[in-house]
């Protein structure tokens, strides 16, 4: 299937390249070794609308339709993983309110998002429960017109940083995946606290972290949908959250690569350029092919969600999610051996692509879940 993009869409991928050049690589060691959040750079994205691209323009937002955004995340991430993630995550749980919210949701969180004022968060994963979002044990009871939240979530991206977010908690803990609601969370509220994860081996300009909650009292109003329905809410999501993190694959897998030819069209060894060694090229050759073949797959799988063909989008973006993180750690790993020695020390990016690729294997689903996926839709 020929795929090839439009001059709006090539517009929009020179844009956010050339912001990851002028912005965010100067700085992306240092944020890296300090574990700086770039809320600095969050803002100055979301002047170019690279913040939750997605969102509408009533609210806001740019608008873009997922081919488009898919372009944004992967050339943040070519710029640096670390503060691609930052940026990219900023909407995390927005497409929740967007679908389901009520209007004076849409009305009083997008546009802050959208601008760069707030971040937002998503809080699904708990410490026993990864993967297996039915296995949740937050507790959401209710109370009169409230429901009183107790329970903890980890491994949440924005949890020291955002304002408001999307939660996830069983209103029927007996009934697994029917019993989930989703509710909209103000990251102040009395009961909430968050610890800070900072020994991550990569993507360390991200936030992450553990969201506690004890005796949360969440307003009726402030449920997202229905109650009991999150899970299939959720659903809706999914490809599109996995079309999301193959984007960050082949971004992460392309930058690894130019480093990789960057180096190799500057070191000498032996009289000449190292490049020139068939070795090299070789190497140089099967690493482009693999990342083309990466990023034509999540270009697709983005196409598919966005004709909205859900059992499609889950076949193709669990596809592109699975090649796409493989190839990229497999590329990073490759582009240490190219810097040779040189790739194992922080003076060149080489060893902080190889550090970021590898979340996208385990995030969204890992690879091992794709490939349930994939094989439920093919045999």
């Amino acid at each position: 299937m020929a795929f090839s993009l439009s001059d709006e869409q090539k517009a929009i991928r020179d844009a956010v390249r050339e912001f990851g050049e002028n912005e965010i690589k100067p700085v992306a060691e240092e944020y890296d070794q300090e574990q700086i959040y770039p809320e600095d750079l969050r803002k100055k994205a979301a002047e170019y609308d690279f913040v939750a691209p997605s969102i509408p323009l009533e609210y806001g937002g740019a608008g873009m339709d997922k081919v488009s955004s898919t372009i944004v995340t992967e050339e943040l991430w070519r710029a640096d993983p670390g503060i691609g993630s930052a940026i990219g995550s900023a909407g995390f749980g927005s497409n929740m309110i967007i679908e389901f919210g009520d209007e004076w949701m849409k009305e009083e969180w997008l546009p802050k998002i959208a601008d760069g004022e707030v971040a937002s968060v998503s809080m699904i994963s708990e410490p026993a429960h990864g993967s297996n979002v039915a296995g949740m044990e937050t507790v959401a009871e209710k109370d009169g017109d409230e429901f009183v939240v107790n329970g903890n979530k980890m491994w949440i991206t924005n949890g020291t940083v955002a304002d408001v977010g999307v939660l996830m908690a069983k209103t029927s803990p007996g009934e697994r995946h029917r019993g989930i609601t989703a509710f909209l969370v103000e990251m102040d509220w009395d009961g909430i606290s968050r610890e800070k994860i900072d020994n991550k081996l990569g993507i360390r300009a991200s936030d992450l972290a553990e969201v506690i909650l004890d005796d949360v009292r969440i307003p009726e109003e402030y449920v997202i949908g229905e109650v009991d329905k999150g899970f299939y809410q959720l659903m809706e999501f999914f490809a599109s959250g996995r079309t999301n993190v193959a984007a960050q694959a082949v971004g992460a897998a392309q930058g690894a690569l130019d480093a990789a030819v960057d180096y190799a069209n500057e070191r000498e060894q032996f009289g000449q350029k190292i490049g020139e060694f068939q070795a090299i090229e070789h190497k140089i050759a099967e690493m482009a092919t693999k990342v083309e073949a990466a990023r034509s797959l999540t270009y697709r799988a983005a196409s598919q969600v966005e004709q909205e063909n859900q059992d499609v989008a889950a076949k193709y973006s669990s596809m592109a999610k699975l090649f796409a993180s493989e190839i990229s750690v497999e590329v990073a790993d490759e582009g240490i051996q190219v810097h040779g020695g040189s790739g194992y020390v922080t003076d060149y990016p080489a060893e902080r692509y190889y550090r970021d690729a590898r979340i996208t294997k385990i995030y969204e689903g890992t690879s091992e879940i794709q490939k349930g996926i994939i094989a439920d839709r093919v045999l």
